[in-house]
């Protein structure tokens, strides 16, 4: 595919990743973060993965962190990035995305694809963007489907129908299941035909504002209204109007659900070796340990380990020393420390939350 085919890619850069605390912050999110030692934040990178098939990107982020976003990709104009006065989860971010582009450039194909995954296959994540693309042509919303490593909980679910005879790698989308328990999880790969669901869609432009019309006709208006004024002198204005009383909404929940339950989407299956780095077990898992078995980032200063197998150490720059405690992170950030036990790892929120009371 090249890059001038008529194709825009929307990035959605927000959230805090209040699980990866405090190397994650809400100044500085996961997505700006450099969190496998690349060189390149996960931001950068998926920018670098959507270039290739698309001629268009556009990064839609909070306020503050326009001026970020900007110095790490200074290849962007000022007009390829939308700044959100306040967070109101993906759909109005995208749908926001997707009526300024058909302001500017017609209505037109579009992808939509999170800041802060990682894809160690690109090629195979191209590849199914070009079929999906072909499908969203057709007039489907499609959705990017991960085949499962595991029966894992911590992800949503796609169930596919059969292939959809004309297109090749293609199929019909019977429904989505919220992050299901472990029987369950087990049950829907034990059946097959399930797919992780990362989020990445891919359709037109006036199909998805035409669904959302129906769906949410005053979100759809919201952000006409507020395409229409945006490259010009009432955007502030209009901004401080409308955007406070759009519906926070996730567009799975918004346009996937129900426009499945009517069957207009489809799901192209791939296996992109996919990654939501969403805590710390999850990051030291896909950490190569150092010849003395300690995972290390953003960190030069020397570790210590006795009886520690398994440990992460991140940031700081004092020795650690760690004795008897096995599969350990410590994080020595700014504005703390943590030591965490890997399988407690989904209550680093938890503690964010606490600390930010006091």
């Amino acid at each position: 595919m090249s890059p001038d085919a008529g194709f825009s890619a929307v990035i959605p850069a927000g959230g805090v990743g209040s699980r990866l605390w405090p190397l994650s912050t809400p100044d500085h999110p996961k997505f700006l973060l450099d969190l496998l030692g690349s060189g390149a934040s996960l931001l950068q990178d998926t920018v670098a993965r959507v270039a290739p098939v698309s001629d268009r990107i556009m990064i839609v982020t909070g306020a503050a962190h326009v001026s970020s976003v900007r110095g790490q990709l200074p290849c962007l104009g000022d007009d390829d990035v939308i700044a959100e006065p306040s967070p109101h989860d993906s759909m109005p971010a995208i749908a926001l995305a997707a009526a300024v582009l058909e302001r500017r450039h017609g209505p037109h194909s579009m992808g939509a694809f999170s800041a802060d995954h990682v894809i160690r296959k690109p090629e195979a994540f191209r590849e199914a963007v070009r079929i999906a693309r072909a499908a969203a042509e057709a007039g489907k919303v499609v959705v990017i489907g991960i085949e499962p490593r595991g029966p894992s909980t911590a992800f949503g679910y796609i169930k596919a129908e059969a292939p959809i005879e004309g297109m090749e790698g293609v199929r019909q989308v019977e429904a989505f299941t919220e992050k299901p328990d472990a029987s369950t999880a087990e049950a829907m790969l034990a059946a097959g035909s399930h797919y992780w669901n990362a989020g990445m869609y891919v359709t037109r432009t006036d199909v998805l504002l035409g669904h959302l019309s129906r769906t949410h006709p005053s979100l759809e208006q919201g952000v006409r209204e507020l395409a229409e004024a945006w490259d010009g002198p009432r955007r502030a204005a209009e901004l401080d109007r409308i955007w406070p009383d759009l519906t926070c909404i996730a567009i799975d929940h918004a346009i996937a659900e129900p426009v499945a339950a009517e069957g207009g989407v489809a799901v192209v299956p791939g296996d992109l070796d996919w990654y939501d780095i969403g805590d710390f077990a999850v990051l030291a898992s896909m950490m190569e340990p150092g010849p003395d078995g300690v995972r290390l980032l953003q960190r030069e200063a020397g570790v210590t380990t006795i009886d520690a197998p398994g440990a992460m150490v991140v940031g700081g720059e004092r020795p650690v020393v760690l004795v008897g405690v096995g599969d350990v992170t410590v994080v020595d950030a700014p504005d703390a420390i943590l030591v965490l036990g890997r399988d407690s790892a989904q209550k680093v929120k938890q503690a964010m939350e606490g600390t930010r009371k006091r």
